[in-house]
């Protein structure tokens, strides 16, 4: 194998790049899939489409702004002129981005794209330590950040970055200084297989694993997924709650509209019915959420706001037949269910219109191949349970990380669910292969909840796992031996909520407290979190007293992000 010769000055990314001995295999059997040498996926989804549809068609929407195709054309080249003429970016350099779904913030990556820098988009909810651990890993120079969402970034005292805020009252805001630029910047010709972007995704150890994705693979998942299973058109308004640091919300919110010259609506944040609404109000005819979303809104009685949706996409865990099938009764719609990964990029197995099993995830995307295998890495029978393996024209490339010897076996990569694949080719989930929680679409470390608690004065020992809920499929449950003489009533179980809250991303703080008096452990000291998964599948889960539920309130009205092992 080799790559075609770089754009980047900076070559950090291609350095540190998993040998090609384990590289997963990579095929492009589809004619769409065969691109040229140079490419800047950039300039194809945006300048393309202003060239080829005009400058004028909408792009962007808000509740309360509009911005054409022109109109992100010319601030994304503003953006990637205050980042190569203020600041000196070179091709190659890491940027790292911090804020909700906004226009703003797509102006920033498209600049960055633009720039042949390499997009490093960050949760908006994350920690200062959570952050720091990011830049220790991507060594960004440059960080864009809403204004709104700065207090951490500052916080986290990162050496060496340049920190660009926007949306805000300063003299050198971000926006500021873009309007002081002509708009005038040719975009880098990049390779094919230099790396856009850097998208992480949580290891069951809490360390973040960064996967490196090239120009071509961001357009691959246009022209698999998007063109074969959603099949967008034109004249399609996209909205979502995945944050765009997922790929699931990148691919569904930006890379697939724009690649068909369609528009999105970009929405912060929203609460069930407040998504329905706007789903309404805009004219929104394709729908990315997770399934929590989907039963959330019917329960709400808002299904009927749904009337001019044309598609429903769900990720980010597995969708329930009796949530399809409701939903279908409820708005005459079936739900195109799928899964991704970061390390894939996006959807990779799904299905559309007659093509749907309820129930079922689906089957391999035209231009992707999967099977169920043992743990050798060997077929098992249809029917039976085994861990689900992939290939395609996107695939793992880990940065400088020893587990990727672990994601790729055989030329596989193995995504970490168990699947069982029946007589006619359709997958089904059976469960998460390691130690990841997937709450709401959000995939949470069990060991990293831990690693919060237990700083906390109340804990002695603590083992996290996922319970079965009923509202969101999954829940973070929390086991906790506590220290003598420390409370164990509702006020602990909320300080110790509230304290999860302020060491990580809020997400992830455990909806569900329960006092024991040990935890399980092998002879060798080690947690047997096994045995803490089949206690919380045969007990009874209360998530938390009603104080707590209230305040978990304003974490659910955030966008739901999907997991990477569902993108």
């Amino acid at each position: 194998m080799e790559l075609s010769p770089s754009a980047h000055a900076d070559s950090f990314c291609r350095d540190r790049l998993p040998p090609f001995s384990l590289w997963p295999e990579l095929h492009f059997d589809l004619a769409e899939l065969d691109y040229p040498d140079r490419l800047n996926c950039a300039g194809r989804l945006l300048d393309d489409a202003v060239e080829q549809r005009g400058p004028d068609r909408p792009c962007l929407l808000t509740p309360t702004e509009r911005w054409t195709y022109g109109e992100l054309q010319l601030r994304a080249n503003q953006v990637a002129q205050v980042l190569t003429e203020d600041l000196g970016l070179r091709p190659g350099n890491r940027v790292l981005l911090r804020g909700p779904n906004n226009p703003w913030l797509v102006a920033a990556w498209f600049g960055v794209i633009k720039a042949g820098a390499v997009a490093v988009t960050t949760m908006p909810l994350l920690r200062a330590a959570e952050l720091a651990e990011l830049h220790d890993i991507s060594r960004p120079a440059v960080a864009i950040c809403d204004h709104r969402y700065a207090g951490e970034l500052e916080a986290a005292r990162l050496p060496g970055l340049s920190v660009l805020t926007y949306g805000g009252p300063a003299p050198a805001d971000l926006t500021a200084r873009c309007a002081a630029k002509d708009g005038r910047f040719a975009t880098v010709a990049t390779a094919a297989d230099d790396v856009a972007l850097i998208g992480f995704t949580s290891g069951t150890t809490g360390r973040p694993k960064a996967t490196l994705h090239f120009h071509r693979d961001v357009l691959a998942t246009a022209d698999t997924f998007s063109r074969h299973v959603l099949a967008p058109r034109p004249d399609d308004v996209f909205a979502g709650t995945p944050p765009l640091a997922f790929t699931f919300g990148l691919g569904g919110l930006v890379v697939f509209p724009l690649s068909v010259g369609a528009a999105t609506l970009l929405i912060e944040q929203a609460t069930p019915e407040r998504l329905a609404d706007l789903v309404a109000d805009h004219g929104v005819t394709v729908l990315f959420t997770a399934p929590t979303a989907y039963r959330a809104i019917m329960a709400a009685g808002a299904a009927g706001r749904l009337a001019g949706l044309r598609r429903c996409v769900s990720a980010g865990e597995a969708l329930p037949a009796a949530v399809w099938h409701g939903f279908r009764a409820a708005t005459g719609l079936r739900i195109i269910d799928g899964i991704g990964a970061t390390e894939m990029l996006h959807v990779f197995l799904s299905a559309s219109d007659e093509d749907i099993r309820p129930g079922s995830t689906g089957r391999p995307v035209p231009g992707y191949r999967a099977a169920v295998v043992d743990e050798h890495g060997d077929p098992v029978p249809d029917g039976q349970p085994g861990l689900l393996a992939v290939t395609g024209p996107t695939g793992c490339r880990y940065l400088a990380d020893p587990r990727q010897a672990s994601y790729v076996r055989n030329g596989w990569n193995i995504t970490g669910d168990t699947y069982i694949r029946d007589a006619e080719g359709y997958f089904w989930y059976v469960a998460r292969s390691d130690d990841m929680i997937v709450s709401s679409g959000y995939n949470i470390a069990g060991p990293e909840v831990e690693k919060a608690l237990a700083a906390h004065p109340y804990v002695a020992e603590c083992g996290v796992v996922g319970a079965p809920d009923e509202r969101r499929g999954t829940v973070v449950k929390a086991y906790v031996v506590l220290r003598a003489g420390a409370p164990a009533g509702e006020a602990a179980v909320r300080e110790l909520q509230a304290h999860v809250k302020r060491a990580i991303a809020p997400y992830k703080y455990p909806r569900a407290v329960e006092f024991v008096p040990d935890l399980p452990r092998t002879g060798s000291g080690k947690l047997k979190r096994g045995e803490l998964r089949i206690r919380a599948r045969t007990t009874t889960t209360t998530t938390t007293t009603a104080a707590a539920t209230a305040a978990a309130t304003t974490a659910d009205s955030q966008p739901t992000p999907p997991a990477p092992g569902r993108p």
